[in-house]
């Protein structure tokens, strides 16, 4: 499924989907906004980079003290949240490392994401893990993108 197909399938359907991003830094929803059609279907889209707003979003501070930020349980909260807090069908969560040492949180495998999709409907939460080896973050986040869209691609 490509950004464009998926953002037609959502318009198609009358759904709506939020993200809430951290180490790919809105890449996301940047390319969900690229496309045309793009205003009926993303409700909102917050990158939180530090575990404050996350927290203030609405993640647990108990489970990113107890998994660490780094983890699939903070994923599957910040997909789960974003989605209550827009009211959208689908909520996108994404945390990990992405070429750097992150002194704030020491704890987790560098150059590994976790991708969390909530679905409304199901009030279930899909999720994977990736591990990225790309040079640059860019090609990185381009590599988030691809295995979200083949999720999205397999759940709708």
């Amino acid at each position: 499924m490509s950004v464009r197909e998926l953002v037609e399938y959502l318009n198609l359907e009358k759904k709506t989907i939020a993200t809430m991003e951290s180490c790919t830094g809105g890449y996301i929803a940047n390319s969900i906004t690229n496309i045309e059609g793009a205003s009926n279907i993303l409700r909102f889209s917050s990158i939180t980079y530090s575990n404050e707003y996350k927290i203030k979003m609405g993640v647990s501070k108990d489970i990113i003290d107890k998994y660490s930020v780094y983890s699939v349980e903070v994923a599957n909260e910040m997909s789960k949240k974003i989605s209550e807090f827009t009211n959208s069908d689908y909520g996108i969560g994404i945390t990990g490392k992405l070429n750097r040492v992150d002194e704030n949180n020491p704890y987790g495998e560098d150059n590994v994401v976790f991708i969390s999709i909530y679905i409304k409907d199901k009030q279930e939460s899909f999720t994977n893990q990736i591990k990225v080896g790309k040079k640059s973050r860019e090609e990185n986040k381009e590599e988030v993108l691809k295995e979200t869209l083949k999720m999205m691609k397999d759940l709708v």
